[in-house]
């Protein structure tokens, strides 16, 4: 979970105020899940997982925009440039886009279960599986478990940690990438200028 590891610390810097940003976050990030894409939960709420279906017409960013900045006030532009990072290094393919999980202590079980149900719809299309995780074992964990490899990481910056990106084929695509380079080709980013972001253009690594 957010509150609980570096990309928490990294959106939120302040300690005192974490616990209560990240939740109105997490409101926002299901509300979205539930109007524009799919929001999945057991039935004690031990696990939640929001996707959205890539490939299709996006929601228009101006108004995600206004609504991190209602929600979350001062502490919307770092949530900005993180999805900033996010989006400059996604398949261009058509896939299904694990944007959040969560899962309570001890329940990681649960939550492979809860992805396994979504996981057979999405093969049943044939639509391959892409998500972010962060540290440093990415080949650990409830998304190595359910099919993911990793691929290289995007780095936050400034001083931020490193979020792996995570890459799960649909079982009748066989178990190349497709689409999803295991390493980057162009690096991509963006800066924070007086609260606007500022695309980075693409370069060789």
């Amino acid at each position: 979970m957010l509150s609980a590891g570096p990309v928490g610390a990294w959106l939120v810097p302040a300690v005192t105020d974490r616990p209560q940003v990240l939740r109105r976050y997490a409101r926002l990030a299901v509300s979205w899940g539930l109007a524009h894409g799919r929001a999945d939960t057991t039935v004690d709420r031990s696990a939640v997982a929001v996707w959205f279906r890539r490939g299709e017409v996006p929601v228009p960013s101006a108004v995600w925009m206004y609504d991190l900045h209602r929600v979350l006030g001062p502490h919307a532009p770092r949530f900005a440039l993180w999805h900033a990072y996010l989006d400059a290094v996604v398949p261009h393919v058509p896939h299904a886009y694990l944007a959040h999980l969560a899962t309570r202590p001890g329940q990681d079980d649960t939550a492979r279960a809860l992805l396994a149900a979504q996981h057979r719809v999405w093969d049943a299309e044939g639509l391959p599986a892409y998500a972010e995780c962060p540290g440093g074992r990415p080949r650990d964990g409830v998304l190595a478990g359910c099919g993911y490899a990793p691929r290289s990481p995007i780095l936050l910056e400034p001083g931020g940690p490193a979020l792996w990106r995570m890459w799960r084929p649909a079982l009748d695509g066989g178990r190349s990438c497709g689409g999803l380079s295991p390493r980057v080709r162009l690096r991509r980013g963006v800066t924070l200028s007086r609260g606007r972001l500022i695309p980075v253009p693409p370069h060789s690594p």
